[in-house]
This record gives structure tokens, sequence and C-alpha cells, in this order.
């Protein structure tokens, strides 16, 4: 099923090489990114789908659970090299603050009738 987006974008990317080939570089890079982008959200978009199906194989679930273990610690030694904060609260500044609310002006004469 997941094979289905891949095999159906395929034949633009090749059409997206032969305008490349004409001299069309720009348009045939254009092509290709395209092609790319809408092969990576379809595929993504199905398995996000057939997902909590696929959980259920227990290979699968045991494949899932190795790669987001993998997944989440490589992201935590990123996070330390390059010096990220481990939380990602808001940073609150003493010297902001928010401005009054506007009050509404009335018009003398509307208030009167």
């Amino acid at each position: 099923m997941l094979a289905v987006p891949t095999a159906t974008v395929e034949p633009l990317k090749l059409a997206a090489v032969a305008v490349a080939g004409k001299g069309h570089w720009i348009t045939g890079t254009a092509m290709m990114v395209a092609c790319y982008a809408f092969s990576l959200l379809a595929v993504e978009r199905l398995f996000v789908i057939v997902k909590p199906k696929l959980l259920t194989i227990p290979w699968f679930a045991k494949l899932w659970e190795g790669f987001v273990f993998v997944r989440t610690r490589a992201w935590r030694i990123l996070k330390t090299v390059i010096g990220l904060p481990s939380d990602r609260k808001p940073i609150a500044s003493s010297s902001w603050k928010r401005a009054p609310a506007a009050k509404p002006v009335l018009d003398p004469k509307s208030a009167r009738r």
C-alpha cells in the first residue's frame, strides 16, 4: 500500500530529469522537488492511517519501539551537543509587560440618544 504513491511519482521524476536535460534546469529542479514532496507527504499520511493496524504485528511493534528509542536518544544527545535547553518552556522577561486593554471611548452625542 505504501509503494503505490511512490510508484506513481517515479515516472514524473523521470520527466523532470528529461525537462532538466532539455536546458530547463530550474523547471526540472522544481518538478523534482515537488515530486519528492508529494511522495513523502502521501506516504507519511498513509503511514499515519495504517500505523495502529501495523502495531498489532509483533515484529513491527518491536521494530517501531526500537526506532522510537533510538530517535529519542539521538535527539537528546543532539540537544545537549548544540546547547538547546531540555525543557522548551517559554522564557518570561520581567521587562515585557502586556499593554493595558483599551477602554471604549463613548461619544457624548451617541450617549444622549
